[in-house]
């Protein structure tokens, strides 16, 4: 990474953005840098990645659901993935690999949930060393694993998506079994959903749940594809749990043979009876 690199503040102990633009509000001004930290000296440090800082970042996740690791390993032996200028680790015990951004291209973000594998591009955001968050009872913080001394070069991150993510050929849609497309949607809503700032998370996360539900994916399996992207968001676990499981039942709730409406469940919290996201996802640019 060179020149300077904008940064914001972070929850302390999490990775909810703590300025008004959320990490659109990323700056290089060292006045207001020093303020921020100053008045909140327990914040994580955010950086927007893609264009913005001139950093992508393949971020894998290790879960009782996913070895990222293994899905890493699989990319780096067939050579999409070397020329990294920075490995870090996270306190989950996951793993960040910096590359530099490629100039004048757009790199969206996304997230292979299936392989443990999210990528950070234009329009994400990643939290760095020195960071923490607080696991189990312990203080753990973000760390600089390696640095590469070496040639350093782009990473084509279509490439290594559809690597991870195999998507059904355009050519032959008949001959592709229907998971395989539910799986690619889910795949793209997740990264959606990990984008909702604040106020439009909750909402955001019961939409694409619902979504999810109506196209016959298992509630288990929704739950693993969309837990590690609302988490980016700043939800958390229990919340995250409760929101799909709320989707789950709204879709599934039996109709009225009298007036053909859903019956709701009464227990969701304001939160998870929100209307759809005003601005829904699309897809055409992840």
């Amino acid at each position: 990474m060179e020149g300077d690199v904008p940064v914001f503040p972070c929850a302390a102990n999490g990775k909810k953005p703590l300025t008004a633009r959320g990490f659109h509000g990323a700056t290089t001004d060292v006045w207001q840098v020093e303020g921020w930290w100053a008045a909140m000296p327990q914040a994580n440090i955010g950086i927007p990645t893609g264009a913005a800082s001139g950093v992508v970042v393949v971020d894998v996740d290790r879960h009782p659901m996913v070895d990222g690791y293994e899905s890493f390993a699989r990319a780096e032996n067939a050579g999409l993935v070397s020329g990294w200028e920075l490995v870090t680790r996270s306190p989950s015990g996951g793993m960040h690999a910096y590359f530099p951004a490629t100039s004048g291209v757009e790199q969206r973000s996304w997230q292979a949930a299936r392989a443990g594998v999210d990528f950070r591009g234009d329009g994400g955001y990643i939290i760095v060393p020195p960071s923490s968050r607080v696991i189990g009872t312990d203080r753990m913080f973000y760390t600089v694993e390696a640095v590469n001394p070496g040639e350093t070069r782009t990473l084509d991150a279509d490439g290594l998506r559809d690597f991870l993510d195999p998507r059904p050929s355009p050519t032959s849609p008949a001959s592709m079994p229907e998971a395989v497309d539910r799986s690619v949607d889910a795949s793209r809503l997740a990264s959606w959903v990990a984008r909702r700032q604040e106020g439009e998370r909750n909402a955001g996360l019961f939409w694409a749940a619902c979504r999810l539900a109506e196209n016959g994916m298992p509630a288990s399996d929704a739950l693993e594809v969309l837990t590690s992207a609302a988490g980016h968001a700043g939800l958390h676990e229990q919340e995250i749990t409760s929101t799909v499981s709320s989707a789950y039942r709204t879709v599934h709730a039996p109709r009225s043979r009298t007036t053909g409406q859903t019956h709701v469940n009464r227990g969701f919290s304001h939160a998870q009876r929100q209307p759809a996201p005003s601005s829904p996802p699309v897809f055409r640019g992840l």
